[in-house]
């Protein structure tokens, strides 16, 4: 009898599954009709229609499926990030960005002489010519970003780590320092970026923290260096970056404590103004400053037909430094550029002139040892042409410093007069991520006393962002 069961079953089961699924009306009058032929018993027919009755675990799952979905807050759930590398967190998204460089750096430096001692100077000097692997302009960097809206507030939180490949023998300038070549070092982590923000669309933004100053930051973000090495800078011992064109064209703009409002966008015309954490000579008299520094940036995008696009900016910086034991100064200085894309082909120029900020970095040679103030000012020129995968550049730039008196040139004939640089660069993009970058760097120092220094320097490597 169990046998004969089974086989009618089987043979039912048959039937539905080529006549119906469970979901489908009519499976229980088919079942009915086999009842009545004599295929199936009465007790075959109560217990499959019992079976029909249940219900299937697929649809039992479904059931708790859509039960459990439902009773889901999706504000806590994990989901991909729109665009980007990131995902959102419930009300939060949360990005990561970086890069990842390293360049063969090979320098050629001037033989020393009587002649060629250049207090400033960015050209290299030495017996014997060095070769390294290190960062470019820019070290490796990871940045962290959290945005969200509160209360009608676009709100943000952004963490940038800058770390470099070589080994860093840290001191006053932390991981700027100059390098390490020896077993057992370490490299420098560069935490250069922890600022908040908050803004809506009609108001601006505020920004709180540490970032990139406003006073001289578009001409090092538009330098066709900052993707390469520039200007070396210490190679016989590396240390987190090179300089780029930084003392050949402009005065580093740097990464300083802040509280700037940046206004919307009016037809591609934004400002920007800030309050800035004041900063202390790096040569000059010891100070202790009571005021803040002061920066602002105008900037104009515009687009110009389907070839034509372009970038103008002004910016500012001002503050007033107190020396310890009495006299004060007050250094600033003001620069304009232009960078213009037609077709394939951008060109950039550039140019500053300031009074008590120094050369090369903000408060470098500044003013005399008496506090009297040196004037400065200086210019660069680039063009890069894009075809295809290739890119082929150019630039040229000088960075000039004056003397603050005659008492000046008197006790100080040697201070730079004059640093400048060439650089020729040929960049191919392997893929969206990757450039592989060649250049060639010719920098040169002057003194005001006529004392100079030339050297030639080779960079091969590359660069990634993602």
């Amino acid at each position: 009898m169990n046998t004969r069961k089974a086989l009618c079953a089987s043979v039912a089961m048959g039937f539905l599954a080529m006549a119906a699924t469970p979901a489908q009306a009519g499976t229980p009058e088919l079942l009915k009709r086999l009842h009545e032929k004599g295929i199936l018993t009465d007790d075959e027919y109560a217990e499959l229609m019992a079976e029909e009755a249940r219900p299937s675990p697929a649809a039992a799952s479904g059931d708790t499926m859509t039960k459990a979905s439902e009773s889901v807050d999706s504000s806590r759930m994990v989901r991909m990030a729109a665009s980007g590398i990131g995902l959102e967190v419930g009300p939060a998204t949360i990005t990561f960005s970086g890069s990842v460089n390293g360049f063969y750096v090979h320098d050629n430096p001037q033989t020393p002489s009587a002649t060629t001692a250049v207090v400033g100077g960015v050209a290299s000097v030495g017996s014997n010519n060095a070769s390294a692997i290190r960062n470019g302009l820019l070290p490796g960097f990871l940045k962290v970003g959290v945005t969200t809206q509160q209360a009608g507030w676009d709100v943000g939180a952004t963490f940038g780590m800058y770390p470099g490949i070589n080994s860093t023998a840290y001191g006053a300038l932390g991981a700027n320092n100059g390098g390490q070549p020896t077993a057992l070092g370490t490299a420098g982590i560069d935490f250069r970026q922890t600022y908040m923000t908050f803004g809506k669309a009609g108001i601006g933004t505020f920004k709180i923290g540490r970032d990139i100053g406003l006073f001289a930051s578009e001409a090092i973000l538009n330098d066709i260096t900052l993707l390469s090495s520039g200007t070396p800078g210490g190679n016989v011992a590396p240390g987190n970056t090179t300089l780029g064109r930084i003392g050949v064209g402009y005065i580093y703009t740097d990464f300083q404590p802040q509280i700037t409002y940046t206004t919307p966008s009016f037809s591609g015309l934004q400002a920007s103004v800030g309050v800035f954490q004041p900063l202390s000579s790096l040569t000059g008299p010891v100070q202790a400053n009571s005021a803040p520094g002061f920066q602002g940036k105008v900037t104009y995008d515009g687009k110009f037909g389907d070839d034509v696009s372009a970038r103008l900016w002004v910016s500012g910086v001002t503050q007033k430094h107190d020396e310890v034991g009495g006299g004060s100064f007050t250094g600033k200085g003001v620069d304009a550029g232009a960078k213009v894309t037609v077709g394939p082909v951008t060109a950039t120029g550039y140019y500053y002139t300031a009074s008590g900020l120094g050369t090369t970095v903000l408060g470098l040679f500044d003013t005399d040892g008496s506090g009297n103030t040196r004037d400065s000012h200086g210019f660069y020129a680039q063009a890069l042409a894009t075809f295809g995968k290739v890119s082929i550049g150019g630039s040229y730039g000088e960075s000039h410093l004056d003397y603050a008196n005659a008492a000046d040139a008197v006790a100080n004939p040697d201070l730079l007069d004059v640093n400048s640089s060439y650089v020729g660069q040929v960049r191919y993009g392997l893929t969206s991520w990757v450039t592989l970058i060649g250049e060639y760097i010719h920098s040169k120092s002057r003194a005001h006393s006529g004392n100079k220094a030339e050297s030639d320097a080779v960079a091969v490597g590359g660069i990634l962002f993602f």
